[in-house]
């Protein structure tokens, strides 16, 4: 029962390092969005002016598969705490040894799913709606223009 409580404590103190955010205040430095503006974070420099909105459908669907996965993610780490928790208060019963080995397998499972389902959809995404400037062909203008230089030299 000891070892139980202090395995409690013990988690509840690391969810709490997780969760904590950090107290103070950053200067964003020259080259970012907001440069010279206080932040409580230094990852808000990087952020656009009007970052509560969206530019496109990109953006907002990209946004909402990724708070999904990640949740998918974060529920799978604990799902494998959990299950790792279970093993080891077991004691022997081999019920209990059985449903903490599950549950630490269906957890690893679902951090896989939650990868693979991160790369597949950011993928899949970026091929439907092409990626932003960097586009392909080399039937644009620059082909245009070296013809034309061509046939200026003959």
């Amino acid at each position: 029962m000891k070892k139980l409580i202090i395995g409690a404590i013990s988690l509840a103190v690391m969810l709490a390092g997780l969760v904590a955010a950090p107290v103070g205040a950053a200067t964003c430095p020259a080259g970012t969005p907001k440069e010279g503006q206080n932040v409580t974070s230094i990852a808000q420099c990087s952020m656009n002016a009007d970052s509560s909105t969206p530019n496109n459908l990109w953006d907002t669907i990209n946004a909402i598969i990724n708070v999904m996965i990640a949740v998918i993610g974060i529920v799978s780490v604990i799902m494998m705490i959990l299950g790792g928790v279970w093993f080891l208060t077991s004691q022997g019963d081999p019920g209990k040894v059985k449903k903490g080995k599950d549950t630490i397998l269906y957890g690893i499972i679902g951090l896989i799913v939650a990868l693979l389902a991160f790369a597949i959809v950011n993928f899949v995404l970026e091929g439907v709606f092409g990626s932003k400037g960097t586009g392909g062909g080399g039937t644009g203008a620059g082909g245009t223009t070296q013809i034309t230089n061509n046939e200026g030299k003959n």
